[in-house]
């Protein structure tokens, strides 16, 4: 009796085993070997920063789909971009490399606090508490989210705000997408001009709380001859792009026009300026 239940057990273990044999083969799916090299090709980071969940997904958009342009990995650069390009028989543009750059300096604005916060270390957390302890609700909170996820450790929290190391930074994006006061954003490495307040308060409102605070004046929109400086949602915003196409000519009347200081000379600008000032 024994035996024979042992036997039957075996003979159906062994039948299960040749249909899942026959089935693997017969539903296996085939990988696509160019998805294969180009997934190979990229640096395997992961970070999202192309707008896909990952390397292999981005590698099979890029291969299927001839919308997708093979210079999406950021972390990869041009010479990613140009062997991608080489696999898929794409026309390869130059990668603009970007950087993460912090919206706030609450230490220089004397930003207060409205309570003393005792909660989960987390932006997120403290965020969602009547709205951060910080006067300004548009602060960084300094508690180092976007710390957490940086892959290259680009970012470091000092007195409460988050510090960008933009030499390390690869511009993957991810510090942004964790950050719930939209407080980091991406610039090009080569900006000539970056906004330092993230603020969507306006004039007396901000005036109360911090001193370089944007007051929504409207003045750099209105001086900048390249018109790349615009109001979106009640914030600042930049068209990097434009302002990079508009050459040097410009001077940087945006910044010289901006009474709170918050529009801010970047990258080769800065350091072109630092040079006249000590002239």
């Amino acid at each position: 009796m024994v035996l024979s239940s042992i036997l039957a057990l075996t003979g159906l273990g062994f039948v299960a085993a040749v249909l899942l044999s026959v089935a693997s083969r017969i539903f296996a799916v085939k990988e696509d070997p160019l998805v294969e090299k180009v997934t190979e090709t990229l640096p395997g980071a992961n970070c999202g920063g192309c707008g896909y969940a990952g390397c292999e997904g981005y590698a099979g958009a890029v291969v299927h789909d001839p919308s997708i342009p093979p210079n999406l990995c950021v972390v990869g650069g041009t010479k990613v971009a140009s062997a991608i390009g080489k696999l898929t028989g794409k026309m390869t543009t130059e990668v603009e490399p970007l950087c993460a750059y912090r919206r706030c300096d609450k230490n220089a604005g004397h930003v207060a606090q409205r309570f003393d916060y005792k909660g989960i270390p987390s932006c997120a957390a403290a965020a969602a508490l009547h709205h951060g302890s910080d006067q300004c609700g548009f602060s960084c909170l300094g508690f180092g989210d976007c710390v957490k996820v940086c892959l290259t450790s680009a970012l470091r929290i000092e007195n409460y705000i988050v510090e960008v190391n933009e030499a390390m930074c690869i511009g993957c994006g991810k510090c942004t997408k964790v950050c719930p006061r939209n407080v980091l954003q991406l610039i090009p490495k080569r900006a000539r001009v970056a906004i330092t307040c993230s603020t969507q308060d306006k004039l007396k409102a901000v005036m109360d709380v911090c001193k370089v605070g944007c007051i929504h004046c409207g003045k750099c929109v209105k001086t900048c001859p390249a018109k790349a400086i615009s109001m979106e949602n009640d914030r600042i915003q930049i068209d990097q792009k434009l302002c990079l196409e508009y050459g040097d000519s410009c001077n940087h009347a945006c910044a010289s026009a901006c009474p709170r200081g918050i529009l801010r000379l970047h990258g080769p600008a800065a350091c072109a300026g630092r040079q006249n000032e000590a002239v």
